[in-house]
């Protein structure tokens, strides 16, 4: 589903930052070669993450999705000197093909990639994270946030992809990933200790900053 007319979403893309060469090789590869392509972060939200870790100027990332990695090598971008981004994926085949393109990125010796099942992987990762990518299995959204909320700094932010679910999240009829999706939401909304602003970038992009 698109939420802005085609013609808005040209004029804001215009108005945007260019992508990178590797980066814009990166979203040509995936569309062509990778099955489910829009899982991609892309160009609008890719620069949005980019500038979100450059005014946090991190020292340790935790993405949990890496997908083919475009969303990886944008946060990578406001990394601190000798800063760290952590990037879990269930599918070997997909990490792989993310790989050769951290290889090819001058981020390839910040970025660690962790292949398997997050909720067993993050524990095991021995870091205080300044900022959280959440972009994987919709069910477990909230399990992802009680597990690295306490592992992140105050000051320190979680943001997590596709939100709003195509639209279906204001449908009266929801399959179990839309209920997911909307009962994370609301426990963000409800957590005194953060402050949050679900904005209709792309699927949607619910942010929060751990205040206390």
């Amino acid at each position: 589903m698109d939420f802005l007319p085609t013609e808005i979403e040209k004029y804001a893309l215009k108005y945007t930052a260019n992508e990178s060469d590797l980066l814009a090789k990166l979203n040509r590869e995936t569309w062509a070669k990778v099955m489910t392509p829009r899982m991609l972060s892309g160009h609008l939200q890719g620069r949005a993450l980019s500038l979100f870790s450059k005014m946090i100027s991190p020292e340790n990332i935790l993405e949990i999705g890496t997908y083919t990695g475009y969303s990886a090598l944008c946060m990578a971008e406001g990394l601190s000197e000798k800063g760290k981004l952590h990037t879990i994926e269930c599918d070997e085949e997909v990490s792989l093909f993310a790989k050769r393109y951290f290889d090819m990125s001058e981020y390839k010796k910040n970025i660690i990639q962790h292949t398997g099942n997050a909720m067993e992987i993050i524990p095991s990762i021995e870091a205080e994270f300044q900022l959280v990518f959440i972009d994987a299995d919709k069910e477990n959204y909230s399990n992802y946030f009680d597990l690295v909320f306490s592992r992140l700094s105050i000051g320190g932010y979680i943001i997590a992809d596709n939100v709003l679910w195509s639209g279906k999240v204001v449908d009266k009829t929801q399959d179990e990933e839309t209920k997911a999706l909307v009962a994370y939401s609301k426990k963000v909304q409800q957590n005194q200790r953060v402050e949050n602003i679900l904005m209709p970038i792309r699927d949607g992009l619910m942010i929060c900053r751990k205040i206390k």
